[in-house]
Formats: structure tokens, C-alpha cells, sequence
């Protein structure tokens, strides 16, 4: 891996409450490769959220920079920040966030419509093979409604993916999921770095859920207080083998 796709360097974020300056973050520096899969971890007011905001090119840092993919964010107008993000970056939430009316299949579809390249048939045709690759194409036409909470996270996972996007980045993916559900996405996510060599944050507060991946950053109070690579790397299949059968999957 020599293709850097995240160089964050000395970032720091002031916000001006009333009469105080709280210092989000204090001098955040890591880089982050091609291909590959890393958590980051904090508690409540550790800077996470902060953090998070920075990466996914919501909000620009105070001093230092940011660049992703070659692409040095703070040189962006909020225009070109907004088309570097629908790019660059595909996002998953915790909420899962899809239209409630529209189908799986047509809330893969919404990123492209931003992309006006991409033709009515490409857009579908993508949006499908988007929902193959996370083993949902058989409920393509099924409303969020009528999907279990895992199959949700698998449709906002497709939507994420249909850009083509350099990066994946989670925010508590797995917040509103049970432990067997949690595996079986953590599953997913292992399985699209490795096989199709997709890069991906994963931004979480649970240890467990950290060590799928292969490099875990830990922030606390603003700061960078560990970043480690994951000598125990959990495998999430063989996780859930150890599991009972649900029909969620």
C-alpha cells in the first residue's frame, strides 16, 4: 500500500461558545492507505464527532490540513467541497437514513443522480450490482419498511458503494444493530476490503467492533492517544458461526 487516500496533518478545530473557545481537537496527524480497513475509537468529547465532520469533508479544520486523495480540502468552496464528497466518499450512518417511500433499489440510485454522466440505465444497472455485492439484490423493490434493521444497513452499504467512492466512511454502523446483526455487517465490511479492496473508516466506541478491522486509532481529548495495528484482527465470520441462526442474514 504506498497510495495515501487520508494525510491529515497538525488538524486542529476551535469553535467559539459564548465567550470560550473549546478546542475540539489539538494537533490530529495520521495518514490512512489504499486499501486499507481502520477504526477510529473515542469516548463522549474525545473529538470523534469532530473528527468524523473533518474527514467526510463537512467542516474544514482550524489549522492544518487535510488533503483526500491528493485533494487538499481546505482550497474548497462549499461547491466543490459538496462534489468532492458525492466523489469521493461514501457514507454509511447509524440511522441508516433512506427514503421511507422509495424502494431499496431507488435509494441505492440517489447518489447518482447527482452525476450527470451517468444515464437513467447505468444508474440502475449499477445500483444493482451495488446490492449484489452486499447480498441484497433480491429485495431490490422491497420499501425500508418491509427490511429488517441489518438488511437497512445493507441498502445504506449499497448507496454508499454505487459512486465508486475512495473511500467508505461509517459512523456507529452498528449503533442501533444486535450482536448478531453487527457481525454479519462487520462481515460485510471485512469482506468488501479484502475481496474488492475498498478502504474503509469506521468510526465506533465498541472495542469489539474495533478489532475487525486491521488499525485502530484511539482519540481522547482532542488528541491522537494510540494507533495501533490489530495483532488480534477478530474474523467476523467466524464469529458468527459461533452464533444462532437468524433469518436477518
Amino acid at each position: 500500500m504506498n497510495n495515501k487516500i487520508l494525510e491529515l496533518n497538525d488538524i486542529k478545530r476551535h469553535f467559539q461558545m459564548g465567550t470560550e473557545v473549546v478546542n475540539a481537537l489539538k494537533g490530529v496527524s495520521f495518514d490512512v492507505y489504499a486499501g486499507e480497513f481502520v477504526t477510529i475509537m473515542g469516548s463522549s468529547g474525545s473529538g470523534k464527532t469532530t473528527l468524523l465532520n473533518t474527514l467526510g469533508c463537512l467542516d474544514k479544520p482550524s489549522e492544518g490540513t487535510y488533503s483526500l486523495d491528493g485533494i487538499n480540502i481546505g482550497l474548497l468552496n462549499r461547491d466543490q467541497l459538496a462534489k468532492l464528497r458525492n466523489e469521493k466518499i461514501g457514507f454509511v450512518f447509524q440511522a441508516y437514513n433512506l427514503l421511507p417511500r422509495t424502494s431499496a433499489l431507488e435509494n441505492v440510485e440517489l447518489p447518482l443522480f447527482y452525476n450527470p454522466s451517468v444515464s437513467a440505465a447505468e444508474r440502475k444497472e449499477r445500483a444493482i450490482a451495488a446490492l449484489e455485492a452486499v447480498k441484497l439484490a433480491e429485495r431490490m423493490y422491497h420499501m425500508p419498511n418491509e427490511l429488517s434493521g441489518g438488511q437497512q444497513q445493507r441498502v445504506a452499504i449499497a448507496r454508499a458503494l454505487v459512486n465508486e467512492p475512495v473511500m467508505i466512511l461509517a459512523d456507529e454502523a452498528t449503533g442501533n444493530l444486535d450482536t448478531r446483526t453487527s457481525y454479519e455487517i462487520m462481515a460485510l465490511m471485512q469482506e468488501l476490503n479484502q475481496s474488492k479492496g475498498k478502504t474503509i473508516v469506521f468510526v465506533t466506541h465498541e472495542p469489539d467492533i474495533a478489532a475487525f478491522s486491521g488499525r485502530t486509532i484511539t482519540l481522547r481529548d482532542g488528541r491522537v492517544m494510540k494507533d495501533n495495528t490489530n495483532e488480534n484482527k477478530r474474523d467476523a465470520k467466524e464469529m458468527l458461526a459461533s452464533l444462532p441462526v437468524t433469518e436477518d442474514y
